[in-house]
C-alpha cells in the first residue's frame, strides 16, 4: 500500500463540506473507509520514522464523528483528519499532531496546547529565573527556519504573582507554548511529505528536551519523579 495520502482525501473532505449530513455520509462510507485505510498507514509509516528518534509510546487517530453536544457547530462530521504522537511520560513531555485537510490547510503542531496548572507555573516560575536557555532554543536557526516563531493563547497582562514589568513576561504570560507549520495540498500529496514531516519534528527536539528536564524537576533542579 501506498505511503502517499490519497488525492482522494481531499476531493472526499470538499465533497463532505457540502453535504456535511448523515445520509449523504451513509451513502458514501465504504468510499471514506477505503481512504481512511490508507491514511492510517501514512500515519503508522510515520510514527515508526519518529521511534527512530525519540520514545513514542503512541498514535491516537481522531474519529471523524463530531461531538456536538456542547458545540454550536451541530454539522456530525470532521472534514479532515487528525492524529496526535504522545511521548512516553513522565520522563518525557510535549506531543506531536498532524492535521490533513483540503484547500492548504494541513498542518502540523508540536509543544504544550493545555498544560496543568502545575507545569504551567512549573514553566513560568523558569522563566521568571531565567529564560536565556528558553530564548537561545527559540533562536536555534534549524528551529526557526522549520516552525517559525512560538505561538499560544497568553494572557493580557502578568499572572498573579508575577511582575508585569519582567523582561521576559512575553513568555511568562503565555498559555499555550506551541508551534505550528503549514502545508499546502500539493505538498501534502508529494512523495516527500511524510519526510518533511519528520524532519520538522526531529528539529523540535531541542525544545521539548529543555521542557521535559524542567517539568520533571524542581526549581532547584532536584527530579520529582
Amino acid at each position: 500500500m501506498s505511503l502517499l495520502i490519497p488525492k482522494e482525501a481531499f476531493t472526499f473532505f470538499k465533497a463532505l463540506q457540502e453535504n456535511n449530513n448523515r445520509d449523504w455520509f451513509n451513502e458514501h462510507k465504504s468510499e471514506y473507509k477505503t481512504i481512511e485505510k490508507s491514511v492510517k498507514v501514512f500515519y503508522n509509516e510515520l510514527l515508526e520514522k519518529m521511534k527512530v528518534h525519540d520514545d513514542i509510546d503512541k498514535l491516537k487517530m481522531f474519529r471523524i464523528y463530531r461531538d456536538v453536544r456542547f458545540s454550536k457547530n451541530k454539522l456530525p462530521y470532521k472534514t479532515h483528519f487528525g492524529g496526535s504522537f504522545h511521548r512516553r511520560k513522565p520522563e518525557l513531555r510535549g506531543g506531536y499532531y498532524l492535521h490533513i485537510a483540503p484547500e492548504n490547510k494541513s498542518f502540523i503542531a508540536t509543544g504544550f496546547w493545555e498544560p496543568n496548572k502545575d507545569d504551567l507555573l512549573r514553566i513560568r516560575k523558569e522563566l521568571e529565573m531565567d529564560a536565556s536557555e528558553m530564548r537561545t532554543i527559540l533562536n536555534n536557526k534549524t528551529l526557526k527556519n522549520t516552525w517559525g516563531d512560538l505561538v499560544g493563547d497568553e494572557l493580557k497582562t502578568a499572572p498573579r504573582n508575577f511582575d508585569k514589568n519582567h523582561p521576559d513576561i512575553d513568555l511568562i504570560k503565555k498559555k499555550q507554548y506551541i508551534f505550528t507549520k503549514t502545508f499546502t495540498d500539493k505538498e501534502v500529496l508529494a512523495s516527500t511529505f511524510i519526510n518533511e514531516v519528520d524532519d520538522a519534528f526531529k528539529a523540535i527536539r531541542p525544545y521539548f528536551d529543555y521542557m521535559s528536564d524542567v517539568l520533571t524537576t524542581n526549581l532547584n533542579g532536584e527530579s520529582i519523579i
